[in-house]
């Protein structure tokens, strides 16, 4: 199983981190399957970094396998989604990008890769174009998005990602963040939604 995430897939966030780039391709990365984090489980913030930041996503389980996959055709490889949440160690991704360097381990490390429940997208009854999302934290709404403003969409970023990687089943996308990241500290309880369906539940530590 890999996870393959999209950074900078909406406009409010780029807007939000300076980034002004025009981009014709999705910007994809990996985590390893040890940045899982699920059931539930509580985050540890990692002693190399004193700025911890979440993203809130929509994630896409995939369910065929498949390579070089059509856009059309999409829609055939996945089935269930579900929110999750990309931590990123901000402070460790802004010095290794000034210095020019790859970011990786400050978005791959160990359970940097949330997810809660996957349901299948006929329960949630949306399209997967049309999917609002939001995070809680301490019982309060920080971060909120719908896929309809992604600016490459699920479909494109399938037919994107299989031309280098082949999907397998059980592959996880995370799809990119809107507006609204900030910083986690020990003991907040983070919270994702679906529309009002509550699919995420986990406190930092």
């Amino acid at each position: 199983m890999k996870i393959i995430c999209v950074g900078m897939n909406y406009a409010s966030h780029n807007k939000e981190m300076l980034h002004s780039l025009l981009l014709s391709e999705p910007t994809v990365f990996l985590k390893p399957d040890s940045s899982l984090l699920k059931d539930g489980k509580p985050f540890f913030i990692p002693d190399f970094t004193s700025e911890m930041h979440y993203e809130t996503e929509i994630v896409v389980k995939i369910d065929r396998l498949g390579k070089n996959i059509a856009e059309k055709f999409a829609p055939r490889y996945y089935r269930e989604i579900t929110v999750g949440i990309d931590f990123t160690a901000r402070d460790l991704q802004r010095k290794l990008r000034n210095d020019g360097m790859p970011w990786e381990i400050s978005k791959a490390f160990d359970c940097s890769a949330a997810i809660g429940d996957f349901v299948p997208l006929e329960i949630i009854g949306q399209d997967i174009g049309h999917i609002p999302f939001h995070l809680n934290m301490n019982g309060t709404k920080v971060q909120e998005g719908n896929t309809q403003n992604m600016i490459f969409k699920v479909d494109e970023i399938i037919a994107y990602v299989s031309r280098f990687f082949t999907l397998k089943i059980g592959d996880l996308i995370f799809t990119g963040t809107p507006a609204g990241v900030g910083r986690v500290e020990v003991n907040d309880h983070l919270q994702g939604f679906i529309g009002e369906r509550k699919m995420l539940d986990f406190f930092v530590r």
